[in-house]
């Protein structure tokens, strides 16, 4: 069934004009509140929902059926690139912006593969995100003019093929091990057991053909996560 517009898909009556119903996905409550602030004191736009990891998205996602879901991609257990597909699998129609801590055209491209509408650094403008939000919402495609064009000119170069072989997790495991963190460092920082890093770090050594540490080092600046 065609989707209308986003509040149309929350609150199944065609009004106009009428709010753009958003579902929050962040485990920071400090950081959805700041995100709810912004966006409801824009106008025309209502946070109908929050969750803090890919379970509470997912369930809220399909109660609710808010007009854009804005989801981080670093969440407890799975990323949100893999939350945003199983959402996708029930319904093709929901619409998905990516905002994340990550600024690498790496990310952008994988999320954006995956079906993402949209794809914003946490570092942006408020306004930039109150702009992303009501574009992928009227079912428009959101992305950073400098991100947009680091993708059309294919600035990643012949790294991009290595790209594709990685996970999202494991390109935060490998951006992490890059930055000098130690396994349960990222472990930690990721809310994932030691030895479930560690097992990512074996296959994206294995995927990288890196052997060394310093090899590693190299592949992930080839790759734009350094």
């Amino acid at each position: 069934m065609h989707r209308g517009l986003a509040a149309d898909r929350y609150d199944g009556v065609s009004t106009a004009p009428a709010p753009i119903a958003v579902l929050l996905v962040d485990d920071h409550a400090v950081v959805r509140e700041g995100y709810r602030r912004l966006l409801e004191r824009s106008g025309g736009i209502v946070v109908v929902g929050e969750a803090a990891d890919g379970a509470q998205a997912l369930d809220l996602c399909e109660r609710l059926r808010p007009g854009i879901v804005v989801m981080d991609i670093t969440l407890p257990g799975s990323s949100g690139i893999e939350v945003m597909r199983r959402m996708l699998g029930r319904d093709p129609a929901t619409r998905v912006l990516i905002f994340s801590m990550h600024e690498d055209a790496v990310f952008a491209r994988r999320a954006l593969q995956a079906g993402a509408r949209g794809y914003l650094p946490k570092s942006c403008a408020p306004a930039e995100m109150v702009e992303a939000v009501r574009t992928v919402a009227n079912d428009g495609h959101y992305l950073p003019p400098a991100m947009a064009h680091k993708l059309a000119l294919g600035a990643l170069g012949a790294a991009q093929a290595d790209a594709q072989q990685l996970t999202v997790r494991e390109a935060e495991v490998l951006r992490l091990l890059a930055e000098g963190r130690s396994v349960r460092e990222i472990a930690a920082a990721l809310e994932l057991t030691p030895k479930t890093v560690a097992n990512h770090q074996t296959f994206i050594k294995q995927k990288l053909g890196a052997g060394t540490a310093i090899q590693l080092l190299r592949r992930a600046e080839s790759l734009g996560l350094v």
